[in-house]
């Protein structure tokens, strides 16, 4: 087979969102599973069977983009942008959390913990800087591969909120696990709630915000075409969360805060953010043909 013949072969398979969907979600959704079902209230085992699950998102993607599709990660964004690209991404995570949290303390719906062990703090800094590294893996997948896939199929718009109810609907093992152990729970105690209930209750409430947070993740990785700068941001995001949770826990406002802000910048980005540049730099993840053989 001449070079010409295998560039075409190379091109001959069309990206499918069916056939990419079941290899991602076949190859990380046993970690999440596997999360709910052994981890229990063993921390470190939930983290880390968590983090290998996103880490399985980019492993999915590498073998979707160089062995199945074979269109390669050109427009994935492998770029390290600006340094105030990072001080507005870990900005947005700290007024998400960090400033409802200071809100609770000084209203005192939130008390100081009267010690913080060394394995706490541990922790603190794996939480912070440890999941970058499956920051990058759903970063990789589900921005810098699937949104720019999907916009070349359809308008802008929709193409980023059908990857944010696709990245919603990867979180369900999860979401479903939790609530599955919170009806468990309250099942104790005479107010007890079906399961078949509260797993309904707990996944209409999180489609919402967690769809609208999706808008949020594909704008950073619109705007500023980084993978590094949307996975410090998502490692912000998720590092400062479990973080607080971990030491001194969330308060009210904190449990809210986070929740009504990622609904209304989600309306709003999608509503009015400019997307234009998702649709022109979708053009680029195709694997261009020689002149001589177009």
């Amino acid at each position: 087979m001449s070079m010409s013949e295998q560039i075409i072969t190379r091109q001959s398979r069309p990206f499918s969102l069916v056939v990419y969907l079941l290899i991602v979600f076949g190859l990380s959704w046993p970690f999440q599973i596997a999360s709910v079902v052994w981890g229990g209230e063993n921390f470190a085992l939930v983290y880390a069977l968590n983090c290998t699950a996103m880490i399985m998102v980019t492993v999915g993607t590498y073998i979707a983009g160089r062995y199945v599709f074979r269109d390669g990660f050109a427009g994935s964004g492998w770029s390290w942008g600006w340094p105030r690209y990072y001080l507005a991404v870990i900005g947005l995570a700290l007024l998400l959390w960090v400033v409802p949290t200071c809100v609770d303390l000084a209203l005192k719906t939130l008390k100081l913990p009267a010690y913080i062990t060394p394995m706490q703090i541990m922790w603190v800094f794996v939480l912070l800087f440890g999941t970058l590294i499956p920051g990058f893996g759903e970063e990789f997948g589900w921005r810098g591969y699937m949104l720019p896939r999907l916009a070349q199929r359809m308008s802008a718009r929709r193409a980023v909120l059908q990857h944010s109810v696709i990245w919603w609907f990867w979180h369900l093992p999860i979401l479903v696990g939790n609530a599955v152990v919170v009806s468990l729970d309250s099942m104790k105690s005479s107010t007890g709630i079906s399961i078949a209930l509260t797993v309904l209750m707990i996944i209409l409430l999180s489609a919402i915000p967690t769809i609208l947070h999706g808008v949020v993740f594909a704008y950073i990785w619109t705007r500023y075409r980084s993978l590094a700068v949307s996975s410090v941001y998502h490692a912000s995001y998720d590092g400062l969360r479990d973080s607080l949770t971990l030491t001194i826990g969330l308060g009210p406002v904190a449990s809210l805060w986070a929740n009504l802000v990622l609904i209304v910048l989600g309306i709003v980005l999608l509503w009015k953010g400019n997307w234009t540049s998702l649709t022109v730099g979708a053009a680029s993840t195709e694997v261009p043909v020689p002149a001589e053989v177009a």
